[in-house]
C-alpha cells in the first residue's frame, strides 16, 4: 500500500467518526443515534442501550425504546436520565417514550458550538494523518522530486477532506438553526 492510499484510508475513518459524533448532536428531530452513548446496567455489567432494546422513531419529535427484556425497563430509564440528554423518559410498563422538547435559541447555539468543536477535532485528526504520512515519506530514501510529488499529493488530500469537514459542519449548523 502506498503512502497516499494509507493516508486516504485514515482520513476516511476520521470523516466516519465525524459523522457519528455529529449524528449524536440532536437537531430538534428525533434520531435513534442520540441514544448511542446511553449505557445501561444489565446482567451485571454496563452495556450500550442498543444491545438491550430497540429504538424507533414513531413521530418527528419522539423516540420509542422497547426493551428485549421488560425487567430492564427501570435500568434503561435510569441510564437515559444519567446520560444528561435533557429528555425525561416516560415509562408505561411496556416501553419508554422520549418526547423531545422544542430547542430554545440558546440551546441551538450551544449545539452549533458543540458541532464546530467536533469539526475541529476531525481537522486535528486529519492533520495528524498528514503529519504521520509526511514523516514516513521523508524517512524513506527517495529522489527529491518524487518526495515532493508525494508531499503535494498528501496536501491535496487533506485540502479535500478539510473541505468535506467544513461542508458537514455547515450542513449541521443549518439543520440546528432551522426551526
Amino acid at each position: 500500500m502506498d503512502y497516499i492510499d494509507e493516508a486516504q484510508l485514515y482520513m476516511e475513518e476520521a470523516i466516519e467518526t465525524l459523522d457519528k459524533r455529529l449524528g449524536a448532536i440532536r437537531a430538534g428531530r428525533a434520531n435513534p443515534n442520540m441514544l448511542n452513548n446511553v449505557m445501561v446496567e444489565a446482567y451485571g455489567s454496563s452495556v450500550p442501550l442498543n444491545n438491550v432494546a430497540n429504538v424507533t422513531v414513531p413521530e418527528a419529535r419522539q423516540l420509542m425504546v422497547k426493551p428485549f427484556d421488560k425487567s430492564l425497563l427501570k435500568e434503561i430509564e435510569k441510564g437515559i436520565n444519567e446520560s444528561n440528554l435533557g429528555i425525561n423518559p416516560t415509562n408505561n410498563g411496556e416501553i419508554i417514550i422520549l418526547t423531545l422538547p422544542e430547542l430554545t435559541e440558546d440551546r441551538r447555539r450551544e449545539y452549533v458550538k458543540q458541532s464546530k468543536g467536533v469539526g475541529e477535532d476531525a481537522k486535528i485528526a486529519l492533520r495528524n494523518v498528514r503529519q504521520d504520512t509526511n514523516n514516513k515519506i521523508k524517512a524513506d530514501e527517495m529522489p527529491e522530486d518524487e518526495e515532493k510529488k508525494y508531499l503535494e499529493e498528501v496536501q491535496e488530500l487533506i485540502n479535500k477532506y478539510n473541505k468535506t469537514v467544513d461542508e458537514k459542519i455547515k450542513e449541521k449548523e443549518s439543520e440546528l438553526m432551522s426551526i
